[in-house]
């Protein structure tokens, strides 16, 4: 077997290892690994995500997540203009089904204003100058600051950037094992000797930080995210994004409508429990891990209201008529052969806190010695990424 030695070894080449491999290297380290089980970046959440760069909208605004979604989508969208990559700057609308969610729209609007987004109550009559085919009981939230680039561009073209940099080596196909001692990595490659370790594995980073000893309290529980599209003809019904009034007690956004920058209206994502962290077929992806994560959902059945609600509601949204209506009450002309199946299946890979049976609202971010775990880097993580890499690189790499 072989034998490398890094300065900095990075586990994980999605979104997070890229941007902070990107940000070690503009801040002179050198002789940086990023390892990757696949043998391809980008084959996971960061490639699979809507693409959406979102606006600081739904997250308190004490959370690490509103401290680097607003500035993250800024950098993202320079980094797409200066590489000339494809970005839709269309914005959002967030909409209300019934008089009942117009408080927590009304909340959204105070956590944007707190988090510094662009973002206007509008009425019916603005609401279609901005979405002609998106409906609202009173009023609706405009969010200007929304964007969409292509995920796998951007991933593509950060390992290219680092690649050129001379710095940064990338080990693809191999697989994180272990470690021995506190500066070894074990990895089905071989051997790999860092002096500091930056954990961004993504949908296994529970499983990478546990050696060591971090994160012991926490939990994967994973969940299937399916799109619908709609068809070719129809896609002139949507312009940018439409969103629903989400449940925030929850981190899903429910099923809407999302322009991508080649013209395809997507619908979707739904927020099914899945049986594996790579789920994406009924049967793809579903290891010896399957009834751990099962009797993990039991649980949480039992113990936790909001979870329990979800997995109640979010099977049904494989029935294409229960996915219809979820769908039609955000528009005004929607028809069910408007919308057709889509290729297109995420994974999201939801921590829970397993002392408190809940689920972790928040990005994590764990060091312990010379290590740094960024741990449930979930949405929105690809728009949070470059904002932080920033504050990882400046707080625990910086000379």
């Amino acid at each position: 077997m072989a034998r490398f030695d890094a300065d900095i070894l990075i586990v994980g080449g999605g979104i997070i290892g890229l941007t902070i491999a990107r940000e070690l290297v503009e801040n002179d380290h050198e002789n940086i690994f990023v390892i990757d089980k696949e043998e391809d970046l980008g084959k996971h959440a960061s490639g699979r995500n809507s693409g959406v760069l979102h606006a600081g909208i739904y997250y308190a605004p004490d959370s690490l997540k509103a401290k680097s979604c607003l500035n993250g989508n800024f950098l993202m969208q320079e980094y797409c203009k200066n590489n000339g990559l494809p970005l839709l700057e269309t914005g959002k609308v967030i909409v209300t089904r019934n008089e009942a969610e117009i408080p927590t729209l009304e909340e959204l609007h105070r956590r944007a204003t707190v988090n510094g987004a662009k973002v206007e109550m509008i009425n019916a009559s603005q609401l279609q100058e901005v979405e002609p085919n998106a409906k609202t009981c009173q009023n609706a939230l405009y969010s200007h600051y929304t964007a969409v680039v292509d995920p796998k561009k951007v991933v593509l073209s950060l390992k290219k950037d680092l690649a050129n940099s001379g710095k940064v080596e990338f080990l693809l196909n191999c697989n994180f094992r272990g470690i021995r001692g506190s500066t070894t990595a074990l990895t089905t490659l071989g051997e790999i000797r860092f002096s500091r370790f930056i954990n961004a594995a993504g949908a296994h980073c529970d499983r990478v930080a546990r050696p060591f000893g971090v994160g012991l309290n926490l939990r994967m529980i994973p969940f299937k995210g399916i799109y619908k599209k709609l068809v070719a003809s129809k896609s002139h019904l949507v312009r940018g994004n439409i969103y629903p009034v989400p449940d925030i007690r929850n981190p899903f956004l429910g099923v809407h409508f999302t322009r991508n920058v080649h013209g395809d209206v997507y619908l979707g994502p739904t927020a099914i429990p899945a049986f594996g962290r790579e789920n994406y077929g009924m049967l793809q992806g579903i290891d010896s891990e399957a009834l751990k994560i099962l009797f993990q959902d039991a649980v949480l059945f039992f113990s936790n209201p909001e979870f329990r609600d979800v997995a109640l509601q979010e099977p049904r949204k494989y029935i294409s008529s229960y996915f219809y209506s979820n769908a039609s009450k955000l528009v005004k002309e929607l028809d069910p052969r408007d919308i057709e199946p889509a290729e297109k299946v995420g994974i999201r890979a939801q921590l829970v806190n397993w002392d408190k049976k809940e689920l972790v609202m928040d990005f994590l971010v764990a060091k312990k010695g010379e290590t740094v775990h960024i741990l449930n880097p979930v949405s929105p993580a690809f728009t949070s990424s470059m904002d932080l890499a920033k504050k990882i690189v400046k707080d625990h790499f910086s000379s």
